[in-house]
């Protein structure tokens, strides 16, 4: 007996791939603070960036930096040069994976740009593949 009114209670059972909660908020809603907050900035936006320029010019290197930020940000990578041998199949694919890990031993590069470099050979790798494959099934289908 109580556990038909401990289901009665809990409802239907949650299904998968949906909300518990099917009345909530619909995607793209903005909080109502966030548009006031919005509102109150675009009504003083032009005094604001009025002042910080003024303070800028006057020697306030925060505002001076605040505005160098939007003009020309700072760099997230910067280029990397190293001996890269070139790949033209699996094997140039891991002879190339092992002098990143040459590079890396080395301290050429980070272990982040090594991987970022892993990720750009294995593209590259996959692609070509992928590439051989159809022209190997081209052929297939043409003998046909």
């Amino acid at each position: 007996m109580a556990e038909n009114s401990a289901k009665k209670q809990r409802g239907k059972p949650f299904e998968k791939g949906q909300s518990g909660n099917p009345r909530g908020k619909p995607k793209g809603a903005r909080h109502r603070t966030t548009i006031l907050a919005e509102k109150l900035m675009a009504d003083d936006a032009e005094a604001v960036v009025t002042a910080v320029i003024e303070a800028a010019k006057s020697g306030d290197m925060q505002a001076a930096r605040i505005i160098l930020d939007r003009i020309c940000p700072p760099r997230k990578d910067s280029p990397l040069t190293f001996a890269l041998p070139k790949i033209e199949s699996a094997a140039d694919a891991a002879n190339a994976m092992s002098a990143i890990i040459v590079a890396v031993a080395a301290g050429e590069m980070s272990p982040g740009e090594a991987t970022e470099i892993a990720r750009l050979i294995e593209s590259f790798t996959k692609a070509r593949e992928l590439g051989e494959l159809e022209a190997r099934l081209a052929a297939l289908e043409a003998e046909r």
